[in-house]
């Protein structure tokens, strides 16, 4: 064998002694898109791999780290055969990053993490190189049948249960979103008022109504208070997402229920003056009854055509002669702005006196249909509402 010179000696004796489990600092000497390079002051280089690196197998360590950076690592093997050293930079990683998560655990801190796997049970989060799990019923305060929209959103949770023998690192995010909105309905009630108007978001939609989001807690807003006029179906109308600027007709504990009914679009504040007895008007049938045909004028006023007065012929039914969408010119002959009631007459359009007596004479007739526009209208729609 050769004898060292004196530099060789030296530089012997200044490489030290390593250890399998060893945590030591290096400096990057080369790297590659799957490897990196370190000198760690030992007589042979560590090499750390991909795997040993990080859990993302799509990483280009290239576009990560470069020559001359310093690393902290651990000695997974000394020699692995080829007389190089094996490090890892993922195993020092979730080491500290356990700690981390039992520091978290213990503390109740909040993290933050980006969701990195969307699974059919719930969310996957990583923190230093620890993975998490978020249950899928503990990821909101309800249930969420599509957890997709999640996928690489940073999201804030608690640790709610940490057992590191298992590898068993259960992440809540729902008990901060109901603390949240717990905050956020406190402010909203502190704030808001019968008569105000809010603006709010459609949460979802109903056959009997739309739940508004008023930004902490939901509102009503029932299909009678849609519109002044009818609504077929409120999904006719409204689409979950929609903004609207909503009316809080009434406060009932933690109850809001909600209109579009404004005043200043209220039909029937100028109707005694557009529907003055007398006047000729033209609408359109909108139901028909055995008695009558209600006639609607405008969205939200409807008009009594009784049967006896849709000709001057004798007419049976309405349907006889009538059917719903068809268009009606008449006049009106009686207008109750009290009751919201308007009467109509085709046959005093054909036949004026002889209508107006007619009407006169049925008056009596009409007062023991008892018809309130206003509660058939009503009728019909509670008739409808179902949860």
């Amino acid at each position: 064998m050769s004898e060292l010179t004196f530099e060789q000696l030296l530089n012997e004796e200044s490489l030290k002694t390593i250890h399998t489990g060893e945590i030591v600092d290096g400096t990057v000497i080369d790297v590659k898109p799957d490897q990196i390079v370190l000198n760690i002051n030992y007589k042979s280089d560590g090499v750390l791999s991909k795997n040993e690196y990080t859990n993302d197998a799509s990483l280009d360590l290239t576009t990560v780290v470069k020559p001359g950076d310093p690393m902290t690592v651990k000695v997974i093997k000394v020699n692995d055969g080829e007389g190089q050293v094996l490090l890892s930079y993922k195993r020092l990683a979730a080491e500290r990053g356990n700690k981390r998560i039992e520091e978290a655990y213990n503390s109740k801190e909040v993290l933050k993490a980006v969701v990195t796997q969307v699974m059919e049970g719930g969310l996957s989060v990583m923190v230093d190189e620890v993975s998490i799990f978020i249950p899928a019923s503990l990821v909101s305060d309800t249930y969420e049948k599509d957890l997709s929209k999640y996928a690489g959103q940073e999201i804030e949770f608690v640790i709610s249960e940490y057992n590191p023998k298992r590898r068993r690192y259960i992440g809540d995010r729902r008990q901060l979103v109901a603390a949240r909105k717990a905050e956020m309905q406190k402010e909203l009630f502190a704030r808001i008022k019968e008569g105000d108007v809010v603006e709010g978001t459609v949460k979802n939609v109903t056959d009997f109504g739309a739940f508004i989001d008023l930004g902490g807690a939901d509102g009503l807003l029932h299909i009678s208070e849609m519109s002044w006029g009818r609504i077929e179906h409120p999904k006719k109308m409204f689409k979950v997402g929609d903004t609207l600027k909503v009316l809080i007709k009434e406060i009932n504990g933690s109850k809001i229920a909600l209109s579009l009914k404004f005043d200043e679009l209220n039909p029937w504040r100028d109707a005694a003056s557009k529907y003055a007895v007398g006047t000729e008007v033209t609408g359109t049938v909108a139901r028909m009854t055995d008695f009558g045909a209600f006639i609607e004028l405008e969205p939200g006023v409807d008009a009594l055509l009784h049967v006896s007065q849709i000709s001057k012929e004798h007419v049976e039914k309405p349907s006889d002669v009538l059917k719903v969408g068809d268009s009606v010119t008449a006049k009106v002959v009686d207008f109750n702005e009290a009751d919201r009631k308007i009467s109509l007459s085709v046959k005093a359009l054909l036949m004026p006196e002889a209508a107006e007596q007619a009407a006169k004479d049925e008056d009596e007739d009409a007062e023991a249909v008892s018809v309130d526009i206003d509660a058939v209208i009503a009728a019909e729609k509670d008739g409808g509402e179902t949860e």
